[in-house]
């Protein structure tokens, strides 16, 4: 097809003989050649170059094609990427610092992060059809607060860096009011974690001081502490008298712990924890070479309004029976936006779901026996040392052993271990950490063994010191645990592969996914994540190494973040690319840290405004206060385009002070604002940066790009624009992109060499992020290459269709450039007095579609965005359903039907209600549940019906124990 204007760009003619004829283009794109021209037909363009023409404003197109490698087939590109994976070496890593390796049962593994059932869900914010991922997070509740202790817990966070550093801007929120502005950190924190919370106390005027865990200095002025339990050396010590200590002086104790050692060990909770965080990777989720994993936040009841992240409650439906829902959500940033104290906009959902069935796969004693086993291989491991002759810290341990090495230097044995294909923590010059895990044997620590006896295998063999070990008891009944966890039925039922298979298909079953159906989310992009992007996440190569491993064993990974950051970097019109944000909010936060960095070093220090349009996403205005920026809202106009005018009044009023402006393009209203470059004009002659928010990045590539257009840096949603999955609401990627002023600020990381040469601290725990689902979205655009511009063009084609086919029922609210939408486009419903959005978004369900977003950015609206994945055949499908809704809702409008007891009030309609005994509807259970004659063929039912949100929101419960009527 053709795809640009300029110059044409042809694969020659020899490599189109050799080419495969299968390609992936034809895979990814849902409408084929026909469908594309019966559409264009119905908008009245011959071409979809002519389409975009109109809907593009000329000023920005990019005019050459994009100068990216021809596009592989799905199975050159995997052969040529495993090549790739092979410079991967994984070592067995003893590293520890919150990583650790693990098994993935393989029921889990094949059927949760390997099952498109479970990784291509929406965030459950449609909770009628999203029920069984939301119990598996209600399960990771119980499973946090249960190990860890505490009232109530988080359905996870990005990592154990982050989740430490909102504990910190969580306690400044509840002690700042106080005047007090110090946050403590024990030095026997890991260093990732101390690092991260650094940089995010930095722009907030927090004071960090890293102290001695027995010399803290306690004053007036801390706030709150946190500390490492166990400490990053291993050690454990009975932590009463210091979080005494620190309540005392009127602080807040934050501990980082780790949960698998929170089966022996006594729980933060018994001495008085306010805040637990940490990592649940290694309950079953690969290392990945940083992630993405769950992180778990878990906390006092009554700090529940103040807890950042996402929270899963028990509520009840229209039918009295128990429901579950995102409870609370009026604490979140969408709703609090620059009165937020955080930006978390998203979870790690697919990988809190794997811990959570982990835990259930083993139950208590399953799980307590293989803590029981780590800790008997480290204590069998200090044991042959201590016959080695050398010194093992006498301190308590669980899973980490310190050992001095005397008159040896420590790097001669580090260098030795790794010459035999093990890494070890060079903790200083004479001492050395050994972290063991779930894989580890006895041979492993045989050979750990002859790595510190000068390379010969020790005299002793495992059989004559595990009994020993078995008998040494290196934690005093002080620090071991006594109170039951995990008694809830759901953690000792399902421990056969058969049960469990059966629960994670009943859970998979409760969900609306892209199996099902489109997920016409505007904003989000649920567009097609394909298999061939998703294997290699499995693969061992990428999933079984450490973050922290010397880069020397990593030159695949390597390789491949090269590859991609310039291809990226080509496709946004950037000098350089950080892939280390895991969240689009965390991109946003990143890109401003990087502008406040780049104006400290010319003397521009002072700028702290940020201009944001009144439009923008609720994360914009929280990230730039996070980084200590004010936020001055900007107008728009009734077209919904930035008000030019008022723009140029607000630079002007704040041009002393001015630091950035933050703009979405397309804009949030689904347009090609055509003022682009005048936008990006005024702030730069006012003194400021632009940031851009990719979140619509889909209507650009191969178009437009923001460093062209004028933006100075970028982020970019790899989980919606570049494939990797939404997995029900987490793992997603936000890399930026920036102009060539900004790259020697890119973020760096305290044990990994990464970022620019001035670069700001890191924000996340690994130095690349979720690292390992960065090839899905190298295989894309590796099987698209210059053929990325297809995908943008058919999403235009597919949301403009979209837009004709509804205007005369639901009219299109904002129109751009050629009176068309870019790549989603916003339905207005406020004409209807009696039926609401939220009822036809309820109404959908019955129709088995997921509702678009609704009453955002403007109240009584939908925003759809279908994508180039889909066919013109569902497109026909979902707009079906809205012309037969629109019927409904017509007859309700007319007084037609009872104004309470009818289709829309009460949708939706699940199967335990259509088929019960009892019916007191003035219309048939046929027009309930089978409107149009498509639903015959295939019908998902949702799992309940509507959800009471204010009772779940009065009545909090978040733990299983809630969840009794399911039984």
């Amino acid at each position: 097809m053709t795809t640009t204007p300029g110059p044409a760009f042809k694969i020659g003619a020899t490599a189109e003989l050799l080419a495969h004829p299968d390609r992936f283009a034809s895979r990814h794109l849902g409408p084929n050649r026909t469908e594309i021209q019966e559409m264009l037909q119905v908008l009245g363009y011959d071409s979809l170059a002519a389409l975009v023409n109109a809907a593009v404003p000329p000023s920005i197109r990019l005019g050459r094609p994009l100068q990216l490698p021809e596009a592989q087939g799905e199975a050159a590109a995997l052969t040529n990427l495993r090549a790739m994976a092979r410079g991967n070496r994984v070592f067995r890593s003893y590293l520890g610092m919150g990583f650790s390796d693990c098994i993935t049962p393989p029921v889990i593994q094949r059927n949760v992060l390997e099952n498109p059932g479970w990784y291509t869900q929406y965030t459950p914010y449609q909770a009628e059809v999203a029920q069984g991922r939301l119990e598996a997070l209600l399960t990771f509740q119980t499973m946090v607060c249960d190990l860890t202790g505490m009232a109530i817990s988080n359905a996870s966070l990005l990592d154990e860096a982050t989740a430490a550093a909102e504990a910190m801007t969580m306690c400044y929120g509840l002690k700042g009011s106080e005047g007090r502005n110090v946050f403590l950190i024990a030095s026997s924190c890991h260093p990732a974690n101390i690092e991260v919370v650094r940089t995010r106390a930095r722009p907030l005027g927090i004071e960090v001081k890293v102290q001695h865990p027995a010399a803290l200095q306690l004053n007036p002025q801390v706030f709150g502490v946190l500390i490492q339990y166990p400490a990053t050396d291993g050690s454990v010590a009975d932590q009463s008298t210091l979080v005494d200590e620190v309540h005392a002086a009127g602080a807040l104790v934050v501990v980082a712990a780790d949960l698998l050692s929170l089966l022996l060990l006594r729980p933060p909770s018994d001495f008085g924890a306010d805040v637990v965080v940490g990592n649940t990777q290694r309950f079953g989720v690969p290392l990945g070479y940083g992630g993405p994993h769950a992180a778990f936040f878990a906390t006092r009841d009554s700090f529940k309004r103040h807890m950042p992240g996402r929270l899963v409650g028990v509520s009840k439906d229209a039918r009295g029976r128990p429901a579950l829902r995102l409870s609370l959500q009026t604490r979140e940033q969408h709703i609090r936006r620059e009165k937020a104290t955080s930006n978390i906009c998203t979870a790690q959902a697919l990988l809190a779901n794997m811990a959570a069935m982990y835990a259930v796969y083993h139950g208590p004693q399953g799980l307590k026996a293989i803590a029981q086993r780590v800790h008997l291989m480290a204590k069998l491991l200090a044991n042959g040392l201590r016959r080695l002759g050398y010194e093992v810290s006498p301190q308590p341990y669980f899973d980490t052993v310190r050992v001095a090495t005397g008159s040896k230097p420590a790097a001669d044995l580090v260098a030795a271990a790794e010459a035999q294909g093990i890494n070890l923590r060079l903790f200083d010059p004479h001492a050395i950490t050994i972290a063991l895990d779930e894989t580890t044997s006895a041979t492993d620590v045989a050979d750990l063994w002859q790595v510190f006896n000068a390379g010969r295998p020790a005299a002793f063999t495992v059989q004559e010191v595990v009994a020993e070990a078995a008998a040494t008891d290196v934690v005093p009944s002080s620090l071991a645990r006594t109170s039951s966890f995990l008694t809830h039925p759901v953690f000792n039922r399902y421990h056969s592969e058969t049960e469990m298979l059966r629960f994670l298909r009943r859970l998979e079953s409760r969900d609306l996914s892209l199996t099902t159906s489109m997920i016409p989310l505007g904003s989000c992009t649920m567009k097609l994540n394909g298999t061939a992007e998703m294997m290699p996440v499995s693969w061992p190569e990428f999933a079984k190494l450490h973050p922290f491993a010397p880069t020397s064993q990593a030159q695949g990974y390597l390789a491949l973040f090269k590859q991609l950051e310039e291809w990226l970097a080509e496709i946004t019109g950037y000098a350089a690319v950080s892939l280390q944000s895991n969240a689009g909010s965390q991109g946003e936060y990143a890109g401003l840290l990087v502008i406040r960095a780049y104006q400290e070093s010319v003397g521009e220090g002072h700028r702290n405004v940020c201009l944001i349009p009144q439009s923008a996403h609720g994360t914009n205005p929280a990230s730039a206060v996070m980084a200590g920026l004010h936020v001055v809202a900007v107008a728009c106009d009734q077209n919904g385009n930035i008000d030019l005018e008022d723009l140029r009044k607000k630079a002007s009023a704040h041009q002393r002070d001015l630091a950035a402006l933050m703009v979405t393009y397309p804009s949030t209203h689904g347009v090609f604002e055509e003022s682009i470059r005048d936008i990006c004009s005024v702030v730069h002659d006012a003194g400021g940066q632009v940031y851009m928010d990719g979140a619509n990045m889909n209507a650009q590539v191969g178009l437009c790009r923001p460093g062209d257009i004028g933006a100075d840096v970028c982020h970019l949603n790899l989980h919606k624009t570049f494939c990797i999955p939404h997995g029900g609401g987490g793992p997603g990627m936000g890399p930026i992109g920036v102009a060539a002023h900004l790259a020697p600020f890119l973020p760096g990381h305290p044990l990994i060499k990464t970022g620019g040469k001035s670069r700001t601290g890191p924000v996340a725990a690994s130095p690349w992020g979720s690292a390992s689902i960065l090839p899905i979205s190298w295989v894309y655009i590796a099987t698209m290459g210059p053929q990325l511009i297809d995908a943008t063009q058919v999403a235009i084609l597919n949301a403009n269709y979209i837009a004709r086919r509804l205007d005369s029922y639901f009219p299109v609210l904002y129109r751009g450039h050629g009176n068309l939408v870019a790549h989603e486009c916003i339905l207005d419903l406020r004409r209807f007095k009696s039926v609401t959005v939220e009822d036809v978004a309820k109404r959908l369900m019955d129709y088995g579609f997921h509702a678009p977003t609704i009453s955002w950015p403007v109240p009584g609206t939908m925003m759809v965005e279908p994508t180039e994945s889909e066919s013109k055949a569902e497109l026909d499908r979902f707009c079906d359903a809205l012309i037969a809704i629109h019927a409904e809702m017509a007859a309700v409008e007319a007084g037609q039907v009872d104004p309470t007891n009818n289709l829309l009030k009460n949708a939706p309609h699940p199967a335990e209600a259509v088929c019960g005994d009892k019916w007191e509807h003035p219309y048939s259970r046929e027009q309930a549940a089978y409107p149009l004659p498509y639903l015959r063929e295939h019908k998902f039912w949702p799992a309940v019906a509507r959800i009471d949100n204010v009772f779940g929101d009065r009545n909090l419960v978040c733990s299983c124990a809630g969840m009794e009527a399911y039984s």
